[in-house]
């Protein structure tokens, strides 16, 4: 049955966005996970829901365009606020989380050309039928941007596990922290709209957070974690996608268990190895 499914395109599409965006996720997500910038993912999210929404109402064909731009934007203002602003970070996160959903919600409750905003706002949510429906161009732009973050991690990865571990250390070293924790939420930003196709918009960040957490339980140095959640993040992934066009399960909520089982069995293996 399974070698049938993979005789389609579409299948076969699945995956290789699946494999490639669950692994970029992992390497990002534990960063984000020390570093303690989790919920940037999920607000970011939010973002990117109310920028697709405006590009369905302005009919754009190629919604990247303009939820990409946005979502960047979005990441480097949130970088930007700090302790001196009158709105502290977390609550700046919750203003602009919250109100883009609303706005999007609305937008396309408004002047949506579709008769079923509900089952669309689903979709784009929890990524129910998305990837599924990818064609070879959003493969490659797929493709080709998860090149570019895995080099670019690749490349800065001595200065990214400075910056995550003793930013202040880093920077007294002579290293520009802040350069690298604005690239660090460019990255987030293009990891977040890669990975809404996969597993919508109100997931995403578990996609990130979930791997990560699992290889702490097990491994305890930076390098084996991340290779840990890389591996975690890739085949969770290509489970949950085979797990749900076998069983016609949504794809999206689907991985998100997967990796909660994942964590789970992490977790019991951590405990009995530290006994």
């Amino acid at each position: 049955m399974i070698a049938e499914y993979l005789s389609y395109s579409f299948v076969r599409y699945a995956f290789i966005a699946g494999v490639l965006t669950a692994l970029c996720s992992s390497l990002l997500g534990v960063t984000l996970v020390l570093k303690r910038y989790s919920f940037i993912g999920d607000g970011l999210s939010h973002v990117a829901f109310g920028a697709m929404a405006i590009a369905a109402v302005l009919s754009v064909k190629t919604e990247l365009i303009v939820v990409l731009p946005v979502t960047v934007l979005c990441a480097v203002l949130l970088l930007k606020t700090g302790a001196n602003t009158r709105i502290k970070g977390d609550a700046a996160l919750a203003m602009l989380s919250v109100g883009s959903m609303a706005c999007g919600y609305l937008l396309l409750n408004m002047f949506s050309a579709s008769a079923n905003v509900s089952g669309d706002v689903c979709s784009t949510l929890f990524g129910s039928t998305s990837i599924l429906t990818l064609t070879q161009t959003d493969v490659w732009v797929c493709v080709i941007m998860s090149a570019l973050v895995t080099l670019t991690y690749v490349l800065f990865y001595n200065k990214i596990f400075a910056v995550t571990f003793d930013e202040n250390f880093a920077r007294a070293t002579g290293v520009n922290a802040a350069a690298y924790n604005l690239l660090i939420a460019v990255i987030t930003a293009v990891i977040i709209v890669l990975a809404m196709n996969l597993v919508g918009a109100l997931l995403t960040s578990a996609l990130m957070i979930f791997p990560a957490l699992s290889a702490m339980r097990v491994f305890h140095t930076f390098r084996q974690v991340v290779l840990c959640s890389a591996v975690v993040a890739v085949v969770s992934s290509a489970v949950g996608i085979l797990i749900s066009i076998v069983l016609s399960s949504p794809v999206g909520a689907t991985i998100v268990v997967v990796d909660l089982i994942v964590f789970g069995g992490f977790s019991a293996a951590g405990r009995i190895m530290r006994r």
